[in-house]
């Protein structure tokens, strides 16, 4: 069965009316027969009808054991983190998102947990930093927002012989493009925020764990901590789901003509995309996806901050904003939104330049999409040459 029919036909019919959408069980408590003798529901913090079915559906899309689904992505790694203690350490991607970076660095390092950042594009760099305390290696492939590909498979023989989890956190592929636990992983994240609801109007996270214990132990925090999704944002997951493979493939296909053509353009100095034969470890990234997805970052030749910030203002169809993997397409500079909470000097060595540009492409018709970033590359262009020209005139 293809992961399409599979995903459509996991979602589950009513078993009481035979309704075809999943209810939305809007109920904080549930009466019970006596005390301690319910129908598997006591109070909709530890569990609800609607959510235990979004984490089955996730937990059968990842090939994983269990699923728990959270409030938003950070509180999904926080509860990942929370299996460890004091004195652990974590081996962790360097170009990393900037909201996992700020819980690791300003709330987890302050208990004691420390994290050591390596590029894990090459599996080596893995290995030699593991040392008897490391507990947990941390992957995004691929990363946010330079899209660094990591090899998961070679990665999780080295968890695997060191004695410490792999967790992916694979918002950007999504399970229609890469399932981590059949490669090895132990932990899947994901910001369902983005590809998986797809329609910008949900903040969801979920982990989901390919062994049942260690599956139970985040159950157990979701419900300690109370960092719950609500029974309407789960019921708006899954209705996203619903629709997952196919938007998945538009996206891949919008983003490959538009990363082709950036390629291409003289203003532009690098670009990242994984689809492309040119970006590093592409071969990987064929090997473990089924595509390279809609998030295509690249600098300007004029690396500067007054560069990136003219563009991103500049775009009609590519929306300045937050976020990413809904229908419509979003544009963002990095630097200064999604990862200003990182130093600069450690954005820069990571790949984060000044002018670093992450567009999130759309379902839109893709000639739209680079008819826009084309008439914004004209509009700085000219721009430039008006201010070069009254400077000449000034002097």
């Amino acid at each position: 069965m293809s992961n399409a029919t599979d995903l459509l036909h996991c979602i589950p019919v009513d078993p009481l009316t035979g309704a075809i959408s999943v209810p939305i069980y809007q109920t904080s408590t549930f009466v019970q027969e006596a005390p301690g003798v319910n129908k598997g529901y006591d109070y909709a913090r530890s569990n609800n009808p609607t959510r235990t079915a979004l984490e089955g559906i996730i937990a059968k899309l990842e090939k994983g054991s269990t699923a728990a689904a959270f409030s938003s992505g950070l509180a999904a790694i926080d509860a990942v983190i929370k299996l460890l203690k004091t004195g652990d350490e974590i081996i962790a991607v360097d170009d990393i998102y900037g909201g996992a970076f700020r819980l690791f660095t300003q709330v987890y390092e302050k208990f004691g947990i420390k994290i050591t950042y390596v590029d894990t594009t090459d599996a080596a760099n893995v290995f030699n930093a593991i040392t008897p305390n490391t507990k947990l290696i941390w992957l995004e492939t691929p990363t946010n927002p330079t899209l660094k590909i990591s090899d998961i498979e070679a990665i999780a023989k080295i968890a695997k012989v060191s004695n410490c989890l792999l967790c992916v956190d694979s918002t950007f592929a999504s399970p229609a493009l890469q399932q981590p636990i059949n490669l090895g992983a132990d932990i899947v994240v994901h910001s369902a925020t983005k590809y998986l609801g797809g329609h910008s109007d949900l903040i969801a996270g979920l982990v989901i764990c390919k062994d049942r214990a260690v599956g139970e132990k985040i159950k157990f925090l979701q419900n300690a901590c109370g960092a719950i999704l609500s029974p309407f944002d789960s019921w708006l997951l899954i209705r996203g789901l619903e629709t997952l493979h196919l938007r998945v493939k538009q996206h891949c296909i919008n983003a490959g003509e538009v990363a082709n053509w950036l390629a291409t353009h003289p203003l532009v100095d690098k670009i990242y995309y994984p689809g492309l034969a040119t970006h590093h470890n592409h071969d990987i990234a064929t090997k473990q996806s089924k595509g390279f997805g809609g998030i295509i970052s690249f600098s300007l030749k004029e690396d500067t901050e007054a560069a990136a910030i003219a563009f991103v203002t500049s775009t009609k169809y590519f929306l300045l904003a937050e976020s990413l993997g809904g229908i419509k397409s979003l544009i963002s500079h990095p630097a200064n939104m999604t990862h200003k909470s990182i130093p600069a000097a450690i954005r820069r060595a990571n790949g984060v330049s000044d002018s670093l540009i992450r567009l999130s492409v759309g379902l839109e018709e893709a000639e739209d999409l680079i008819a826009d970033l084309e008439q914004a590359f004209e509009k700085i262009t000219a721009n430039n040459s008006t201010t070069a020209l009254s400077s000449l005139q000034t002097a």
